[in-house]
């Protein structure tokens, strides 16, 4: 699924290209392009394409030399971006008409060719037909949906009935597979907010840690009511704007109210939150810009892919497409750059004495830095693919993962691996060790994450009940070696099928379904008390959910896709970086 070479606009890459507008040929309705502005623009798209020898002889007949424009004001891709605006005006006209005032959100009736080949009468005629057919289907999508909503309330009231009469309730277990389907066959349920969780109990008995663990069979919670209390009110809010370009990548200090977020816009940002009593509700936040490009330019290739904090919030790594790492202090100063891979950076980790700091790319290999000398210390190959993740399980070893279905244990000083993982069938987008660094956790393209041991080659737990595609995964900081170690340890994933799944690691199966997103979801973070998880999805919307009371406790309706959210030190604060270009932060409290 991953290809640097091709394929920019990968959503698992995050990479949200946005074909800025035209700086040069901005046109009105009424304008018209010249025919030495047109030259130009095809020049610039053969020269682009890799046409030399065509660019050659178009700009040798066109006298493009002498051309008034001036080629540093023309974004690269303008061409094909003047031809996408060019549809979508037609598009705009042939859906408006002087008896409509309402257009819908999103109106792509109209295919390309059908722009290109059909006059605007033509057009207007299939738009009037198409929004006939869509109002009809939403006519009786509506009447469905509360037929299905009364049959819930008779069913409810029957419940209440068996109960009140002292009756023995048994649980209609619906198959995994089924809910899966019904849930995206029916997005009017998700869309009214009808936030699922489905707990499991185990086979043999043993309690998943939750007030619902009691339950003799699987339950569907449904929270169709109680999530519209659930919303986060707008003066726990604080919305930060100034990035220019989808924000890939967020972390708070491990020390202090410092955020670092980073973007497609050629910069990463340091800012500074203030306590929700001393700052203004419009007022501006202190803010770092960390420039990773000099002066103006239109280069896409210096997008900060990934970032993260030293152990003692003293330093900010980031990574970017250009396949630099640079080493930041909190005042906003540039420390190091650390240049040797030959491709974007995809994953970057300090270890925790803060003496290394490790970097995966697309080049293939992973290289650990001494960050005093500033230099390499070693450079690790064997992968076939690009690298996408790395995680130390100590100081000096860590894992990585690659496209090529293939898992590595590295030890610095050792060129070989000292274990080897094969066993996925696809991509493998993470690895994650446990709070104690003997379990390593993975999640692929194959629709399934692993549970591997250092005391053997093959997985120990196969865990398959997703979907699609697994994007992400998190250990919770509980259980031995953490914080919290009377707390069951357990595993959550993220998937592109918009499900989170809570995970028992010591017995490999599915305790907790939570079906509250409509989209695929990118990030999860459990709170520092394990108690809270968050999630983040393209459909724009954070929620958190309790695991003890297996409810959704808050949510948030952003304006764009969520790449990434995460907790600060004291759990009680919650960032989330969104596709719009901003950064929001939560204040949570129960």
């Amino acid at each position: 699924m991953v290809s640097w070479m091709t394929s920019t606009s990968d959503t698992k890459l995050k990479r949200r290209r946005c074909s800025g507008d035209l700086q040069v040929l901005q046109l009105s309705a009424m304008a018209s392009i010249s025919s030495v502005e047109l030259n130009y623009l095809v020049f610039r798209y053969l020269q682009e394409s890799g046409f030399t020898h065509s660019a050659f002889a178009l700009g040798y007949e066109a006298a493009i030399n002498k051309s008034p424009i001036d080629g540093n004001l023309v974004p690269p891709g303008a061409l094909i971006t003047f031809v996408q605006k060019g549809l979508q005006y037609m598009e705009m006209e042939a859906n408006l008409s002087n008896n409509e005032t309402d257009v819908d959100e999103d109106f792509s009736f109209l295919q390309p060719m059908d722009l290109i080949t059909k006059d605007i009468y033509e057009l207007r005629t299939m738009v009037k037909e198409k929004r006939r057919n869509l109002r009809n289907d939403r006519d009786k999508e509506f009447e469905r949906q509360h037929e299905g909503e009364h049959k819930r309330g008779r069913e409810k009231g029957r419940q209440e009935w068996e109960k009140g009469h002292g009756k023995n309730k048994e649980g209609i277990v619906h198959d995994k597979k089924a809910k899966t389907e019904d849930a995206c066959a029916d997005k009017e349920m998700v869309i009214d907010q009808e936030s699922k969780l489905t707990v499991r109990k185990e086979e043999n008995g043993v309690t998943a840690g939750s007030a619902l663990a009691n339950q003799p069979e699987p339950v569907d919670i449904y929270t169709t009511m109680h999530t519209l209390n659930t919303q986060f009110s707008s003066s726990d809010v604080n919305i930060l704007e100034g990035h220019t370009s989808e924000v890939c990548a967020c972390a708070w200090s491990p020390t202090g109210s410092l955020l670092a977020s980073g973007s497609g816009d050629s910069t990463a940002r340091i800012w500074a939150i203030a306590d929700k009593g001393s700052r203004s509700r419009n007022g501006p936040t202190n803010v770092l810009v960390l420039k990773h490009v000099k002066g103006r330019t239109n280069e896409k290739s210096k997008d900060v892919t990934t970032l993260d904090w030293n152990g003692e919030g003293a330093l900010l790594a980031t990574g970017s497409y250009d396949g630099q790492a640079r080493i930041w202090n909190t005042d906003g100063t540039l420390k190091t750059t650390l240049s040797k891979h030959k491709g974007p950076i995809f994953s970057l980790k300090w270890n925790k004495g803060g003496d290394y700091l490790l970097t995966g790319s697309c080049d293939q290999t992973s290289i650990v830095w001494d960050v005093k000398a500033e230099e390499c210390k070693q450079q690790f190959y064997l992968h076939s693919g690009p690298t996408l993740d790395v995680d130390w399980r100590n100081n000096v070893s860590f894992a990585t993962s690659s496209t090529d279905n293939m898992i590595y244990v590295w030890k610095v000083g050792e060129s070989n691996p000292i274990k080897t993982y094969a066993g996925h069938q696809g991509e493998v987008n993470c690895v994650k060790w446990d709070p104690t660094g003997s379990l390593l956790a993975s999640c692929s393209d194959d629709v399934t994450a692993k549970i591997w041991s250092m005391k053997q080659e093959t997985y120990i737990h196969d865990l398959k009940d997703h979907s699609k595609e697994i994007y992400t995964i998190r250990w919770s900081p509980t259980g031995p070696g953490t914080n919290n170690p009377n707390q069951q340890l357990v595993l959550a994933s993220a998937s592109f099928d918009s499900t989170v799944k809570i995970w028992d690691v010591e017995l490999g199966k599915l305790l907790y379904s939570l079906n509250g997103h409509r989209d695929p979801v990118y990030s999860v973070a459990f709170s520092p008390n394990g108690e809270y998880l968050a999630s983040g999805s393209l459909d724009k919307s954070l929620h958190v959910w309790s695991l003890k009371e297996g409810r959704v406790v808050k949510t948030y309706a952003g304006t764009g896709g969520i790449f990434e959210v995460c907790w600060n030190k004291h759990g009680d604060r919650i960032a989330a970086c969104f596709a719009n270009n901003t950064v929001c932060v939560l204040d949570f409290r129960m």
